[in-house]
């Protein structure tokens, strides 16, 4: 398959190279008549194709949403992501009405006004009514969005500490995630990446001789209690990662050198989401292809359950693309069984 693609793009190439090398050649050969200059013939024909691509660009647009709506995200899990979708969805409605009449009117033009001979076109130097139209309209909008953002921004970012929100970090390296409870306390350790000493467990390099480590929880996959707010710390080890909660429209940067902060509070439990329609015909959807390459004998094929992901939004190495930590939405009986059956930092260097 492959080989026949290349084959056939090496094909396309040489008759494009060809067909150059004669327009080259015609164009060195002395002609009394200039060939390359548009007549109304070429006028009009640019006329209906530019028409013509109109009607494409629409009926590709409306095969997109109709086609592909069904690859996007479910409904926000989070409290603040109806805000972030309703903001979402406001800029697009406004960037698709303005690129759908810009667009229409452009095409339109183009063939309804296309070259004829002895036809000139109507000029004007300038027309301050129209300029005044074209420059208030955008900046009443841009400045109608940048307003409700920033609300938006300011009410997501707000973390108010009588929410009681659970503490956790997020270490980020090359090329996997590791989360660290705070413990009962709910104050994190000190630590710093010259402290880590693989040998005694300390792989985030947590200050032992800080007492408020010593009942911080290290694990490998994140349970969060529905309901209650989460506050995340983000460090990376090595280069600029991003830690992006999908399905809670929920997304940080995390910045060698610095800590980085994030709350949400998830709204529905992993149970309840995996119920929803949308995401039971995703699942089947899924399934039906790595059914296809389970015949096959493809790797990946595994069935495959609805979990929700924190993923890296950089693309930070080679294996980028694998970055992810599964993140379980739990009720708060759930959440505190979990947390109970875990191993805390001071426990773990005792152990070593």
């Amino acid at each position: 398959m492959v080989s026949t693609l290349l084959t056939l793009s090496v094909l396309v190439l040489v008759g494009i190279a060809i067909w150059q090398m004669t327009k080259i050649f015609e164009l060195s050969q002395f002609q009394t008549e200039n060939s390359q200059v548009a007549n109304d013939k070429d006028n009009k024909m640019n006329g209906y194709l530019m028409f013509a691509f109109l009607i494409f660009i629409y009926g590709i647009t409306i095969f997109s949403l109709v086609k592909y709506t069904k690859v996007l995200l479910p409904e926000a899990a989070s409290a603040h992501g109806s805000d972030y979708d309703t903001l979402m969805w406001i800029s697009m409605a406004i960037i698709f009405f303005v690129q759908t009449l810009t667009q229409a009117l452009l095409h339109y033009f183009a063939y309804k006004y296309h070259g004829k001979e002895g036809r000139k076109a109507l000029f004007f130097a300038d027309n301050d009514k129209l300029e005044l139209i074209w420059t208030i309209i955008p900046v009443i909008t841009l400045a109608g969005l940048i307003l409700y953002g920033l609300y938006t921004w300011t009410e997501i970012m707000f973390d108010n500490a009588e929410d009681d929100p659970i503490t956790i970090e997020l270490y980020a390296q090359q090329f996997n995630w590791t989360a660290r409870y705070a413990g009962e306390d709910n104050v994190l350790g000190d630590a710093n990446v010259r402290l880590i000493d693989i040998d005694n467990a300390n792989i985030l390099g947590i200050d032992t001789a800080d007492p408020n480590a010593n009942d911080d929880v290290i694990v490998k996959e994140i349970h969060i209690p529905v309901g209650r707010k989460v506050h995340f710390k983000m460090r990376s080890q090595d280069v600029l990662h991003s830690a992006y909660f999908p399905h809670f429209r929920a997304q940080m940067n995390c910045v060698p050198g610095m800590v980085t902060e994030f709350a949400f509070t998830p709204t529905i439990t992993t149970a309840d989401m995996r119920q929803k329609k949308e995401i039971q015909d995703k699942v089947k959807r899924i399934n039906a292809i790595r059914a296809e390459k389970a015949a096959k004998g493809e790797p990946n094929s595994d069935p495959w359950e609805f979990d929700y992901v924190l993923l890296c939004n950089k693309i930070c190495g080679k294996s980028h693309y694998n970055m992810q930590m599964r993140i379980v939405v739990e009720t708060e009986e759930e959440y505190n069984k979990w947390m109970a059956e875990q191993s805390t930092f001071g426990k773990s260097i005792a152990a070593n």
